[in-house]
């Protein structure tokens, strides 16, 4: 009983060596919510050019500032802004399931969390279709490394997330629904090397359940 969805909701979790009562349950809660939810993502791409202050994307009014910006683009042309969400359906579940049973909301929210980057993936795949020949970087977002939380307002205006996928920015800067991503994908003519992976560059780093347990994700 296994399949991408599963072990990634149980690295989140920080339970991939899981009984299989625990993996029975995961499984469970994962075909009924892919059954009701499908990620939801738009994503527009933009030429890139240097400014003092970042690289900025050509058209868009936006400049990704900071050194892990510079270092993942280097070699690239073209970015695209990306923005996937599960939408407020996850979240009526998710909070219906935190006033029954919290242990199956834990379950709920780690699920979500798989399935939206499953989206992601969807949209980067999709990507990549549009660019035979060409060269991804990871996707990375903002939080991530020295890249502000404050792009996360930006990234929706630009791609008209609110209208589009129902997608907005709190006052503290977190997207509302609660599942939901922004990210920068760079586009190369040439294999990319550099990676952003590890509790470094992560924005849960300050407030992640595993790594308080001294586990990581994986990612």
């Amino acid at each position: 009983m296994s399949s991408p969805l599963i072990e990634e909701a149980l690295r989140y979790l920080g339970a991939a060596g899981a009984p299989e009562a625990l993996r029975r349950q995961v499984a469970g809660e994962a075909e009924a919510l892919s059954a009701q939810i499908r990620p939801r993502y738009v994503y527009r791409v933009y030429g890139l050019e240097l400014r003092s202050g970042g690289v900025g994307l050509v058209g868009a009014g936006v400049v990704l500032r900071g050194d892990t910006a510079a270092r993942m683009l280097e070699t690239c042309g073209q970015a695209a802004l990306l923005a996937c969400t599960l939408g407020a359906r996850f979240d009526l579940t998710l909070n219906a399931a935190q006033v029954r049973d919290m242990a199956r909301a834990v379950i709920l929210d780690a699920v979500g969390s798989a399935l939206v980057e499953r989206g992601c993936d969807e949209a980067e795949a999709e990507l990549s279709a549009r660019f035979p020949g060409r060269y991804l970087t990871d996707r990375f977002s903002p939080g991530y490394g020295d890249l502000p939380l404050d792009l996360q307002g930006d990234i929706c205006a630009v791609l008209d997330a609110s209208r589009r996928l129902g997608l907005t920015v709190t006052e503290s800067l977190l997207l509302n629904p609660v599942k939901s991503v922004t990210a920068v994908i760079g586009v190369s003519d040439r294999p990319q090397m550099a990676r952003v992976r590890g509790c470094d560059y992560c924005q849960m780093r300050e407030r992640c359940p595993l790594r308080k347990g001294g586990k990581h994700c994986g990612n």
